[in-house]
C-alpha cells in the first residue's frame, strides 16, 4: 500500500476519553472523542484497511498498545518530550494534539518508544515500588530527629543503626501530645522499614527467578553493582540491543554533556539529564566506588563466581578505568560531584557492553 492511500490515526489518550484523528496525504477523513474503550476503537480502526496510529505514553500504560498489536493493528507509542514542538505555539487541544500527532505519524516524525512485556512491566512496577518506598522511609526519618531536635535530643551515631533505634525507642516527652506525635512519627519509620525489607526480598526472588536471571548475574559481577540495582537496570532498560553503541546509551540516560556549538565554537555544559532518572540515580552512585584502588572483595568474589571469564575481565577492566578516571580528574582539582557523573557515564558504556555482550570502541 503506498504511503498517499496508508491512513494514519492520532490518538490523545486520557482515562476515560481518547480523541482520534484519521489522515489520508493531508485529508482529514474523520475525528471524534470516543470512550475508553479499547474494543470499540479497534472496530472503528479496522474500517481503514494497513491504518497506522500512535499516541503519546501516558499513566494509562500499555494495555491499549497491546490490545492493539495484538489484534493485527500497526500501533506505536511515543516519548511526549521527544514529539516535536513549533516555537510560540501555546494553544493545546486535545483535536489539536490528535491532529499533530498523525501529521507527524504520517511523516515519519515520530520515533517509538520500546515497550516492555508485561512480566518485565511487573519486575518495573516492583522495583519503583521499592524506590517510592525509599523516598518515603527518608522524609519519615527526616520528620522524626527534626521533631527530636527542636526538643533538644540529638540522635546518637551518624546512621540510622540498632544502637539508634534502641535510643528512639527509650525517648519519654513530658506532655501526652509530645509523646503521640513522637510515637506516630516513630511507628511511620518502623512501618516503612518493614515495607522495605518485604520488597527487597521479593526483588531477590524475582532476580532469580526471572527470564532476566543470566543478565542479571553478569551484571552483578561489577563493583558496586548488587541484585536490586542489577535487577532495576534491566527492568527500566529493557532490551540493550536496541542502543547501537555504548555512546547511544549514555545519552539515553542523560550521562553526556549538553552542547551548544556553532561554528567554530564549541560550548559543552552540564549533562543533559534526559531519558531515565531512576537508572541514571543508580549508575552515579554505584560510581561512588570508583574513589577506592580497584579490588575484588569477598562478596564481589562471591557475585562473579561461576560467571564467564570474559565478563569478569570486563568487569576488572571496568573498575580499572573508572578509577584511573578519579584519579586523573582528582588531579585536576575537579569536585567530587563532577568526577562521580564522569564514571557513571563510563560505567553505563560497560553496562551496555556485558549486557549485548560487545566490545566497547573506545576503551
Amino acid at each position: 500500500m503506498s504511503e498517499s492511500t496508508t491512513v494514519t490515526v492520532g490518538l490523545d489518550v486520557h482515562a476515560r476519553s481518547i480523541r482520534l484523528a484519521a489522515l489520508r496525504a493531508d485529508e482529514l477523513l474523520e475525528e471524534q472523542t470516543l470512550p475508553f474503550d479499547a474494543e470499540r476503537l479497534e472496530r472503528l480502526l479496522r474500517r481503514w484497511p494497513g491504518v497506522r496510529c500512535c499516541y503519546e505514553a501516558g499513566p494509562t500504560g500499555f494495555g491499549l498498545y497491546r490490545h492493539l498489536v495484538g489484534c493485527g493493528i500497526d500501533c506505536c507509542v511515543v516519548a511526549p518530550g521527544l514529539v516535536p514542538q513549533r516555537p510560540g505555539d501555546r494553544v493545546k487541544t486535545d483535536p489539536r494534539d490528535a491532529r499533530k500527532l498523525a501529521r507527524l505519524h504520517a511523516g515519519g516524525l515520530l520515533v517509538p518508544i520500546s515497550v516492555p512485556s508485561p512480566e518485565l512491566e511487573a519486575a518495573r512496577d516492583l522495583v519503583r515500588a521499592r524506590e517510592d518506598a525509599r523516598l518515603d522511609r527518608m522524609r519519615d526519618r527526616q520528620r522524626l530527629s527534626k521533631f527530636c531536635l527542636r526538643h533538644g535530643r540529638l540522635l546518637p551515631t551518624t546512621a540510622w543503626t540498632v544502637t539508634r533505634r534502641a535510643w528512639l525507642g527509650q525517648q519519654r516527652f513530658e506532655y501526652p501530645a509530645q509523646q503521640l506525635t513522637f510515637d506516630t512519627y516513630l511507628h511511620a519509620v518502623d512501618l516503612v522499614d518493614a515495607r522495605i525489607e518485604a520488597l527487597e526480598q521479593a526483588i531477590r526472588e524475582a532476580a532469580e527467578q526471572g527470564p532476566w536471571r543470566r543478565l542479571v548475574a553478569r551484571l552483578r559481577c561489577l563493583r558496586g553493582v548488587d541484585t536490586h540495582t542489577a535487577l532495576a537496570l534491566v527492568a527500566e532498560i529493557g532490551d540493550f540491543s536496541r542502543f547501537g553503541s555504548a555512546e547511544e546509551f549514555m545519552a539515553f540516560v542523560g550521562l553526556v554533556p549538553s552542547e551548544r556549538s556553532s561554528g567554530e565554537q564549541r560550548r559543552q555544559g552540564s549533562i543533559t539529564k534526559v531519558g531515565n532518572a531512576h537508572v541514571r540515580r543508580l549508575l552515579v552512585e554505584s560510581a561512588w566506588h570508583a574513589r577506592r584502588r580497584p579490588t575484588v572483595g569477598y562478596q564481589l568474589a562471591r557475585r562473579q563466581r561461576g560467571q564467564d571469564a570474559a565478563v569478569i575481565e570486563r568487569a576488572w577492566r571496568c573498575q580499572q578505568r573508572l578509577h584511573q578516571r578519579w584519579q586523573r580528574m582528582a588531579a585536576r582539582g575537579k569536585p567530587h560531584q563532577k568526577i562521580v557523573v564522569a564514571c557513571a557515564r563510563e560505567l553505563a558504556g560497560f553496562v551496555w557492553a556485558i549486557a549485548t555482550d560487545q566490545p566497547l570502541r573506545t576503551l
